[in-house]
Protein backbone atom coordinates (compact mmCIF):
# COMPACT_ATOMS: atom_id res chain seq x y z
CA UNK A 1 0.00 0.00 0.00
CA UNK A 2 1.57 3.46 -0.66
CA UNK A 3 1.37 6.46 1.75
CA UNK A 4 -0.96 8.36 2.24
CA UNK A 5 -1.72 11.75 -0.10
CA UNK A 6 -1.70 15.10 1.46
CA UNK A 7 -4.84 16.70 1.17
CA UNK A 8 -3.47 19.11 -2.03
CA UNK A 9 -2.11 16.06 -3.80
CA UNK A 10 -5.27 14.39 -3.20
CA UNK A 11 -7.55 17.29 -4.65
CA UNK A 12 -5.08 18.23 -7.88
CA UNK A 13 -5.73 14.61 -8.79
CA UNK A 14 -9.37 14.65 -8.11
CA UNK A 15 -9.58 17.72 -10.01
CA UNK A 16 -7.61 16.35 -13.32
CA UNK A 17 -9.58 12.87 -12.64
CA UNK A 18 -12.56 14.68 -14.86
CA UNK A 19 -11.36 16.22 -18.58
CA UNK A 20 -7.52 17.71 -18.72
CA UNK A 21 -7.22 21.07 -17.77
CA UNK A 22 -4.42 24.22 -17.15
CA UNK A 23 -2.93 25.44 -14.00
CA UNK A 24 -5.63 27.93 -13.34
CA UNK A 25 -8.62 25.43 -13.97
CA UNK A 26 -7.11 22.99 -11.28
CA UNK A 27 -6.66 26.31 -8.94
CA UNK A 28 -10.45 27.55 -9.45
CA UNK A 29 -11.50 23.96 -9.40
CA UNK A 30 -10.40 22.98 -6.13
CA UNK A 31 -11.28 26.18 -4.67
CA UNK A 32 -14.70 25.39 -5.52
CA UNK A 33 -14.62 21.80 -4.74
CA UNK A 34 -13.56 22.60 -1.00
CA UNK A 35 -16.00 25.60 -0.94
CA UNK A 36 -13.29 27.94 -0.89
CA UNK A 37 -11.44 25.89 1.78
CA UNK A 38 -8.46 25.40 -0.07
CA UNK A 39 -6.58 27.89 -2.06
CA UNK A 40 -3.84 26.83 -4.02
CA UNK A 41 -1.28 29.24 -4.91
CA UNK A 42 0.21 29.39 -8.08
CA UNK A 43 3.49 28.13 -7.28
CA UNK A 44 2.48 25.61 -5.20
CA UNK A 45 0.39 24.12 -7.78
CA UNK A 46 3.06 24.02 -10.73
CA UNK A 47 5.64 22.61 -7.86
CA UNK A 48 2.84 20.10 -6.84
CA UNK A 49 2.37 19.31 -11.14
CA UNK A 50 5.98 19.20 -11.66
CA UNK A 51 6.30 16.43 -8.89
CA UNK A 52 3.18 14.46 -9.86
CA UNK A 53 4.90 14.19 -13.47
CA UNK A 54 7.94 13.26 -11.90
CA UNK A 55 5.83 10.29 -10.08
CA UNK A 56 4.13 9.54 -13.26
CA UNK A 57 0.96 9.83 -11.91
CA UNK A 58 -0.25 13.02 -14.13
CA UNK A 59 1.28 13.41 -18.02
CA UNK A 60 0.78 16.96 -20.25
CA UNK A 61 -2.47 16.11 -22.38
CA UNK A 62 -1.66 19.37 -24.76
CA UNK A 63 -0.35 23.07 -24.88
CA UNK A 64 -1.74 25.84 -26.74
CA UNK A 65 -0.86 29.49 -26.68
CA UNK A 66 -3.06 32.04 -25.24
CA UNK A 67 -2.88 35.65 -25.78
CA UNK A 68 1.04 34.66 -26.11
CA UNK A 69 1.28 32.74 -23.04
CA UNK A 70 1.75 28.62 -23.23
CA UNK A 71 -0.94 27.01 -21.71
CA UNK A 72 0.02 23.15 -20.59
CA UNK A 73 -3.25 20.97 -19.80
CA UNK A 74 -2.84 17.71 -17.42
CA UNK A 75 -4.17 14.69 -17.42
CA UNK A 76 -4.09 11.67 -14.87
CA UNK A 77 -2.31 9.02 -16.43
CA UNK A 78 -3.65 5.28 -15.27
CA UNK A 79 -1.44 5.06 -12.56
CA UNK A 80 -2.50 8.45 -11.10
CA UNK A 81 -5.77 7.13 -11.52
CA UNK A 82 -5.13 3.71 -9.46
CA UNK A 83 -3.04 6.06 -6.79
CA UNK A 84 -6.13 8.03 -6.33
CA UNK A 85 -8.91 5.21 -6.21
CA UNK A 86 -6.87 3.65 -3.59
CA UNK A 87 -6.54 7.16 -1.26
CA UNK A 88 -10.07 7.33 -2.26
CA UNK A 89 -10.77 4.00 -0.66
CA UNK A 90 -8.62 4.47 1.91
CA UNK A 91 -10.14 7.79 3.04
CA UNK A 92 -13.37 6.09 2.78
CA UNK A 93 -12.69 3.32 5.00
CA UNK A 94 -11.31 5.85 7.69
CA UNK A 95 -15.13 8.17 7.40
CA UNK A 96 -16.54 4.53 7.72
CA UNK A 97 -14.90 3.58 10.87
CA UNK A 98 -15.31 7.08 12.47
CA UNK A 99 -18.79 7.15 11.50
CA UNK A 100 -19.24 3.72 12.81
CA UNK A 101 -17.81 4.80 16.05
CA UNK A 102 -19.81 7.54 16.77
CA UNK A 103 -22.88 6.17 16.29
CA UNK A 104 -21.84 3.68 18.66
CA UNK A 105 -21.43 6.18 20.88
CA UNK A 106 -24.49 8.02 20.85
CA UNK A 107 -26.26 4.65 21.01
CA UNK A 108 -24.38 3.58 24.19
CA UNK A 109 -25.71 7.19 25.84
CA UNK A 110 -21.84 7.68 25.68
CA UNK A 111 -22.04 10.85 23.96
CA UNK A 112 -21.91 14.12 26.28
CA UNK A 113 -22.98 17.47 26.05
Amino acid sequence: MSEPMREPTFLVLTALAGDPQHGYAVIEDVARMTDGRVRLRAGTLYAALDRLRGEGLIEVDREEVVQSRLRRYYRLTGLGERRLGEESDRLRSQATIADRRLKARHTLGGATA
